[in-house]
């Protein structure tokens, strides 16, 4: 037999609620949001061992002291950061893409912390595309980048993410720019 909050998750989430939604519904019910948070995420089929690291991580801030009233806004901050995230399993090509984000990553020379779990959450659940925009928009920093290595790293990942029958649309400028860019890293 199913816990009560996971077997509500499981009927708010199909019924088209949000984790978000679904979290400050049980935690308002239930007056436990430890207990609650970890319902939406079995509910989500997070492992039990992933969703209880996640948690681990924010119970703290979020979730030991809650005070009546703040479970949306809550439930809005589990969202930000990841907890309810759906993680994709990644294929060889998959985790080919994100092992070039990273050398990318470290090409940058420094990257902001928001951009940073931004790409973490991206490469998390599988969105691989918005991560390659994020990173092609972004510029190696002045004095501890590496221009030459970080441009044509992204253009390499951007021909594996375009070499699908239907390429995001997206692609094609992105991968234009940084050739561009990489050609001019390049020859000076």
């Amino acid at each position: 037999m199913q816990p009560p909050l996971l077997t509500l998750a499981q009927h708010a989430l199909a019924r088209g609620s949000t984790a978000a939604e679904v979290y400050a519904f049980l935690a308002r019910r239930s007056r436990k949001p430890l207990p609650a948070a970890r319902a939406v995420c079995l509910a989500l089929d997070i492992p039990l061992a992933e969703a209880a690291r996640r948690l681990n991580d924010c119970y703290a801030a979020l979730l030991a002291n809650p005070r009546p009233g703040t479970e949306s806004d809550t439930g809005e901050l589990l969202e930000a950061l990841g907890v309810f995230d759906i993680p994709k399993a990644l294929d060889a090509r998959d985790l080919a893409i994100v092992d070039l984000f990273l050398t990318a990553i470290d090409a940058l020379g420094g990257i902001r912390a928001g951009h940073q779990h931004g790409l973490a959450r991206w490469f998390v659940t599988g969105n691989l595309t918005a991560a390659y925009l994020s990173l092609a928009a972004a510029q190696p920093r002045p004095g501890t980048g590496d221009p030459a290595r970080y441009w044509p790293t992204l253009v390499t990942a951007g021909e594996l993410l375009s070499a699908t029958p239907t390429p995001d649309p997206r692609l094609k400028p992105a991968l234009t720019h940084c050739r561009t860019r990489a050609t001019q890293s390049t020859n000076p």
